[in-house]
């Protein structure tokens, strides 16, 4: 029987291996369900990962996205991943999803979670969570800091940056 930590993390390498050798421009956008998701929630290693929950038809969740775009085009050496997982229906996904990538041009990695009744997964993600999104979640090195509503490019910044100095 495989340790449960080295399983998620052979997941997590997993995902990340299909998802990094995928293009989204060119409409490949994976569908993610509750167990990739939590091998991506369970890392615990010394790249930052912003990943933020998101729908095409949420207003507050677009208005947002581009800051998470320029953190992603300037992060330089630094390890940081942004990704975005979408809540759309997955029967949304090549009509409304991958149309919606390839307008807006978004670098950052896009995942579709078809993870079934929200109800069932939210607190598994954060207990406090009431549902709402956009919500964005930091992980880095163990740490977690979560945010539910809409984040400004500072507040982006700031979390960032907090959660590298949280011991």
């Amino acid at each position: 029987m495989i340790n449960p930590i080295i399983r998620y993390s052979l997941v997590f390498q997993l995902v990340f291996y299909m998802i990094w050798t995928i293009n989204t421009s060119a409409q490949n956008i994976p569908i993610i369900n509750r167990n990739d998701l939590h091998a991506l929630v369970a890392t615990n290693d010394d790249t930052l990962r912003v990943v933020n929950f998101w729908a095409t038809w949420c207003g507050p969740c677009v208005a947002e996205m581009p800051h998470f775009e320029k953190l992603e085009r300037n992060k330089g050496t630094q390890k940081l991943q942004v990704i975005f997982v979408s809540l759309d229906f997955p029967s949304q996904l090549q009509k409304r999803v991958v149309p919606f990538v390839k307008k807006r041009k978004l670098q950052a990695q896009v995942w579709l979670f078809d993870g079934g009744d929200p109800n069932e997964w939210i607190d598994e993600i954060e207990p406090r969570w009431t549902g709402s999104i956009p919500a964005t979640l930091f992980l880095y090195k163990g740490k977690r800091i979560f945010y539910e509503g809409p984040l400004t490019e500072q507040e982006l910044l700031l979390y960032v940056h907090q959660i590298k100095q949280t011991p």
